[in-house]
């Protein structure tokens, strides 16, 4: 990968696969709040398996962008 288009990829972020959706770990005022398993398809952390939490809803084989893969999500508390 040239210079540039990590660059570009820094500022858009890295391309991630859903891999699991916790059924019962959603959270926020409405429940918009997935806590997710997703597979990293680009850049330094690539095939890196790491848990975040998203907005919106998705299921296992979307491809969603996150903003960076530094940070991983502990998991959310149900009560």
């Amino acid at each position: 990968m040239d210079k540039q288009n990590e660059t570009e990829n820094r500022f858009q972020g890295f391309l991630a696969e859903v891999v699991e959706v916790e059924k019962r770990a959603k959270t926020g005022i409405y429940g918009e709040i997935y806590f997710i398993v997703c597979k990293i398809l680009e850049g330094k952390d690539k095939n890196r398996i790491m848990k975040r939490n998203i907005l919106g809803p998705v299921k296992p084989g979307d491809v969603i962008r996150l903003p960076d893969t530094n940070r991983e999500a502990r998991e959310i508390k149900v009560k």
